[in-house]
C-alpha cells in the first residue's frame, strides 16, 4: 500500500528577512474535509503496515492487562470526617469516586459514577474535584473532547442533584468556608486562565475579582491545608504574584504578598500566625522565610531554610507541628521532615538508587502522619503513612502485579554519559537479569528535557513486555529537566536549548559504546517537547537510532511560537524564545525540527498524535510527516497514527489506552525484529 501523500500549496511568509516556504499550513484548518480525509489515509495506511502484527498486538494487550488487577481500591484519605476513594471494576474504562463518612466500615457513597458519566462520549477527563467544608456539595470540572476544556459543576452530595451552576472554560475552583461561595478561574481564547471570579450558589451573579492582562502569566485559586486563607497565584515561567483572602471572608479585599519582579518566583504557605515563602530571590534553587501573617513585608522575612546551591527546595508542606521540605539533590528526590516545636530535622530513607518519591493526599492539618508515594523501574507504586513524630513508616499498598512478577528477577542501574562540553548526564537504567553488555540487547531510551520538569524514575508494568524479551530500558535525564535543579533547566532553555538535544546523543552514544545496546537495536521515544527532542536530534544525527516513537511531538517550532493565537505560544517566549526577536528566532531556525528536514535517510519512524490536541495542535505532526516524506532517501516506514477522538495524552478510557501501548510496543519489537 502506497503511503498518502499530502497536497502541497505553497504558503510563502518573511519573517527576518527570510522567505520561509510552508507548502502543509493548509492543514490547520480543522473543518476542511480535505484535512480530515487525509488523517484518515494516514489511519489506514498505518493500520495496512501494521496489519503482520495484529496478532502480536493482540498478545501485547493481553499480556499487558494480565498484570493488572482490573477490580481494584486507592487508598482511602482523610478529609474533614469522611474518607474519599476512588475504585475500578473489570470492564469499565473509568473509576468510580465514592467516599465514606466517619469510618471506613460506614456504608460507601458514590460521588461520581464515571462510566455512567461516559455514555454515549468517546472521551471524558475529571478535572477539579473539591468537596465543601460541609461536605454537603462537591465541585467538579469536566471535558469531553480531549481539549482540555473543562466544564465546571456542582453536586448536592445530600439529594444527588447537579446543581444549575455551570461554568464554561474553567481551571482552578475553590470552596470558601461558609460552603456557598466558589472561587473559580477561567481560560481566554488561547486557552489562558486569566479572570478569577466569585460566584455564590443559586444566584445569577458571577463576580469579576482580578483579571490578568499580562499574556505571560497563568493565574490560578486554592486554598491553604490550615483552611485559613485562599491564594490567588499569577505565574509566568520566571516570575510570581501571589494574593491572599481570608476564606471565612468572602467578600473581603484580597492582600498583595508582594508585586511581581522580574525573575522573582515565590510560593506561600500559612502556619499559625506566620506565612511561609519559598523564594528564589538569593538563589536559583530556592530558600524558604517566614514573616508575620499581619506584616508581609520583605524586611519582616525570617530564614527558616537557606539556599543550597546542590539542594533545590522544589516545594513545602505545612502541618500542625511539622514542616515537610520536597527537595531534589543528586538527581534524587528526598524528604525532609522538620519539627516545629524543636527546629530537629531529618530525611526519610529511601532504599534504591533511582526512584520516585513525593507527597500523596495530605488534606489534614492537625495530624502527625505524611502519606508519601514511593516508586522506581522495579518497585510498584506504593503508598506509606510516615509517622513524622515516631519516624516509622507504614505501607497501606503497593500496586498488585499480576501474572507472578518478581522484582528479584530485574535490576537497576544509576550511570551517567558525558556531554560534549564534559557535563555528567545522570541516566537510569532497567533490564532483566541474565543480561549481557555484548551490544547483542535492544534498548528503548526515553528522553524528554524541558519546562524544568524530572523526567519521572516510577513504574509501568506495560514496560515489562518489553523488558522480558530481552530490552534494556533507558532514560535520559539531560539538561532542560529538572533533576539536577534549577541550573540544569537553564542550561537546557532559551539559547542554551541545544544542550537537550548533545546530553541525549551523549546518552546514546554511552549506550552503545557500553554495549549496553547498539544503534541498529535502539529505540528511542518522547512526547510532546520530547518529541520536539526526539526531531532535533534525528535532524542531527538520523545514524544513531533503529527507530523512534514520537507522540504529540513539539516539532513546528517556529510557526508555533509567531503564532499568539495559539494555546501557551507566549507564556512560553520565557521556555524557548521569542522568535519576533531576531537572534532568538535564528536560534530557534537552527534547531526546529519541520525547519531543519533534509533529503537523507531517517531512521523508522512512527509518529503518534490526537485531532483535539490543546498543547501540541494534531496540525505540527501532521505537516512533520508530510513533509519528512518528500525529502526522506531511505526506505524505512514512517508510520502516523491519529486518534480523531482524543487529546494530549490519548484515550481517556484505560482499556482503549492499553491498544495504544499495544499497538506502540508492536512497532518497536518489530523493528528490532522481535514478532512474537
Amino acid at each position: 500500500m502506497k503511503h498518502p501523500v499530502a497536497r502541497r500549496i505553497p504558503h510563502p511568509t518573511s519573517v527576518h528577512g527570510e522567505l520561509r516556504e510552508d507548502d502543509y499550513a493548509w492543514m490547520r484548518d480543522k473543518e476542511n474535509p480535505e484535512v480530515l480525509e487525509h488523517l484518515a489515509a494516514e489511519n489506514a495506511y498505518a493500520d495496512a503496515m501494521m496489519k503482520p502484527t495484529e496478532s502480536l498486538q493482540e498478545a501485547l494487550y493481553k499480556e499487558i492487562l494480565g498484570r493488572i488487577k482490573e477490580t481494584d481500591l486507592s487508598v482511602p484519605y482523610r478529609r474533614r470526617g469522611f474518607y474519599y476513594y476512588s475504585r475500578t471494576e473489570e470492564g469499565k474504562q473509568y473509576p468510580i469516586h465514592c467516599r465514606k463518612a466517619g469510618s471506613l466500615d460506614a456504608p460507601e457513597e458514590v460521588l461520581l459514577e464515571m462510566n455512567a458519566m461516559a455514555k454515549d462520549l468517546k472521551f471524558l477527563a475529571l478535572g477539579a474535584f473539591d468537596v465543601s467544608e460541609d461536605g454537603h456539595r462537591l465541585a467538579y470540572s469536566t471535558d469531553v473532547t480531549g481539549f482540555r476544556q473543562y466544564t465546571l459543576h456542582v453536586k448536592d452530595l445530600r439529594t444527588g442533584e447537579v446543581l444549575p451552576d455551570r461554568v464554561e472554560r474553567v481551571s482552578g475552583i475553590t470552596w470558601a468556608l461558609d460552603n456557598e461561595t466558589l472561587f473559580y478561574v477561567t481560560e481566554d481564547e488561547a486557552k489562558r486562565p486569566y479572570r478569577l471570579y466569585r460566584h455564590r450558589l443559586g444566584t445569577s451573579e458571577h463576580v469579576l475579582l482580578y483579571e490578568e492582562k499580562d499574556e505571560r502569566f497563568f493565574l490560578d485559586v486554592w486554598r491553604t491545608r490550615s483552611g485559613r486563607f485562599l491564594v490567588a497565584h499569577s505565574e509566568s515561567k520566571t516570575a510570581t504574584e501571589m494574593r491572599l483572602l481570608p476564606s471565612g471572608e468572602p467578600e473581603g479585599e484580597w492582600r498583595l504578598v508582594r508585586a511581581r519582579e522580574a525573575e522573582h518566583e515565590y510560593h506561600v504557605d500559612h502556619h499559625g500566625e506566620h506565612l511561609y515563602i519559598r523564594t528564589n530571590d538569593q538563589g536559583r534553587n530556592f530558600r524558604l522565610v517566614r514573616c508575620p501573617v499581619g506584616d508581609l513585608g520583605p524586611q519582616n522575612w525570617e530564614e527558616v531554610v537557606p539556599h543550597r546551591p546542590e539542594v533545590m527546595l522544589e516545594g513545602t508542606d505545612l502541618f500542625a507541628n511539622h514542616l515537610v521540605l520536597r527537595e531534589r539533590e543528586g538527581g534524587l528526590p528526598q524528604l525532609t521532615i522538620r519539627d516545629l516545636r524543636t527546629g530537629v530535622s531529618h530525611r526519610i530513607a529511601f532504599p534504591e538508587p533511582a526512584y520516585g518519591a513525593g507527597p500523596e493526599q495530605n488534606h489534614e492539618f492537625e495530624t502527625t502522619v505524611l502519606r508519601y508515594a514511593y516508586t522506581s523501574l522495579i518497585t510498584p507504586p506504593s503508598v506509606f503513612d510516615y509517622d513524622m513524630d515516631s519516624r516509622t513508616s507504614t505501607l497501606l499498598k503497593q500496586r498488585e502485579v499480576l501474572g507472578g512478577y518478581d522484582p528479584a528477577q530485574y535490576s537497576m542501574e544509576r550511570i551517567q554519559a558525558t556531554a560534549s562540553d564534559g557535563t555528567h548526564v545522570p541516566i537510569s537504567l532497567v533490564y532483566r537479569k541474565g543480561f549481557r553488555r555484548d551490544g547483542s540487547h535492544p534498548g528503548h531510551l526515553v528522553g524528554y528535557g524541558s519546562y524544568g520538569i524530572p523526567l519521572p524514575v516510577s513504574f509501568d508494568s506495560a514496560r515489562f513486555s518489553l523488558i522480558d524479551r530481552g530490552f534494556v530500558l533507558a532514560y535520559a535525564h539531560v539538561r532542560g529537566g529538572g533533576e539536577m535543579g534549577k541550573a540544569w533547566h537553564d542550561q537546557g532553555r532559551m539559547r542554551n536549548k541545544r544542550n537537550t538535544f548533545t546530553d541525549f546523543i551523549a546518552v546514546a552514544e554511552h549506550l552503545v559504546r557500553e554495549r549496553y545496546t547498539s544503534a541498529d537495536r535502539l529505540i528511542v521515544s518522547g512526547g510532546s517537547a520530547g518529541g520536539l527532542l526526539l526531531g532535533a536530534v534525528l535532524n542531527l544525527r538520523p545514524d544513531l537510532f533503529k527507530a523512534v516513537v514520537a507522540f504529540v511531538p513539539f516539532v513546528d517550532v517556529i510557526n508555533t511560537m509567531l503564532d499568539t493565537s495559539l494555546p501557551l505560544t507566549v507564556t512560553e517566549y520565557e521556555e524557548w524564545g521569542n522568535p519576533n526577536l531576531k537572534e532568538e528566532y535564528d536560534y530557534l531556525r537552527s534547531y526546529s525540527p519541520y525547519d531543519n528536514l533534509a533529503a537523507k535517510a531517517y531512521p523508522a519512524i512512527l509518529v503518534r498524535t490526537s485531532l483535539n490536541d490543546s498543547q501540541v495542535m494534531y496540525w505540527e505532526p501532521a505537516k512533520y510527516v508530510a513533509k519528512l516524506r518528500t525529502l526522506k532517501t531511505d526506505a524505512n516506514p514512517l508510520l502516523f497514527k491519529v486518534n480523531l477522538a482524543a487529546g494530549h495524552g490519548g484515550s481517556s478510557g484505560r482499556y482503549d489506552a492499553l491498544r495504544e501501548t499495544a499497538f506502540n510496543y508492536a512497532w518497536i519489537l518489530t523493528q528490532t525484529g522481535i514478532t512474537s
